[in-house]
């Protein structure tokens, strides 16, 4: 085991990208348990703030961000001041992608359903960083053999039909594989390959006067939504917590609830009585 994880890890200098995933993964899980029980009012735990304001998690996580990476590129690879950047960024990611969802949207919705995005993207970056310490590369770059090396024709020709994969896999909407697919060439020629999602930009240019494409792949669709839906809202909810089924309505802070309307006779309720 130490011999595989010297030949593997640390002499191809990996170690500081396995340092800063455990620590992605570590913080992630640890932020999400320490939120779960500030919302459940348990422990000695409690919203950071100040004179009224909420500081989110993001904030300290930008700022460890930035001194990781920044620290990365000026220490070089040498000595224990990598490793240190790399738990410093991995901090700094995983408290930043918690809150994704919340950048995305420019709004609390971290119970909410828009919520789910940071968690899908905290699984896929783990995902895509696994992939790199198994010695995937984006497009199949160290999978050019020494022969093709020496015809700049194939290697462009390999590159290209790679990154092309990916782009018909973007274009027909399926986004996760043509994620993994940047890495794993497979995946996105199987995407490649299978009928669009429905309302994507392939299915909106090549499928609008193809009524029969447009069906089957509406039907492909529901029956595969329907099938991983919910295995993947389980996985969610297990590792983050499961999002507020109700939404409650929004209104600036200090500001007095919103009056019902009223309609023309001076009734509170709904105007079609009033048309009635």
């Amino acid at each position: 085991m130490g011999h595989w994880f010297y030949r593997n890890i640390v002499e191809p200098g990996k170690l500081p990208l396995l340092v800063a995933l455990a620590s992605f993964i570590l913080t992630f899980l640890i932020t999400r348990t320490v939120t779960r029980l500030i919302r459940a009012g348990r422990g000695p735990f409690r919203n950071v703030g100040r004179d009224g304001l909420h500081i989110h998690h993001v904030v300290p996580g930008v700022v460890l961000t930035l001194i990781g990476g920044f620290g990365a590129v000026a220490v070089g690879r040498h000595g224990a001041a990598p490793i240190v950047c790399a738990v410093l960024l991995g901090v700094g990611a995983g408290l930043v992608l918690d809150e994704f969802a919340l950048i995305l949207h420019l709004d609390d919705v971290y119970w909410t359903e828009e919520g789910r995005k940071s968690v899908e993207v905290v699984v896929l970056t783990a995902a895509l960083l696994l992939l790199v310490l198994g010695g995937f590369s984006p497009l199949g770059v160290n999978e050019v053999s020494q022969a093709e090396l020496q015809s700049r024709t194939s290697v462009l020709l390999n590159y290209g039909l790679n990154f092309l994969f990916v782009l018909i896999a973007l274009f027909k909407g399926k986004f996760r594989m043509a994620i993994i697919g940047t890495f794993v060439t497979p995946v996105a020629v199987i995407a490649a390959l299978r009928l669009a999602r429905p309302g994507s930009l392939w299915a909106r240019r090549f499928y609008r006067r193809r009524p029969r494409a447009r069906a089957k792949a509406g039907l492909r669709a529901f029956h595969h939504d329907r099938r991983w839906d919910r295995v993947r809202r389980g996985f969610h909810d297990l590792i983050a917590g499961a999002p507020d089924r109700v939404l409650p309505l929004r209104h600036s802070p200090g500001a007095p609830p919103r009056p019902p309307e009223r309609g023309p006779g001076g009734r509170s309720g709904d105007r079609s009585d009033d048309r009635r």
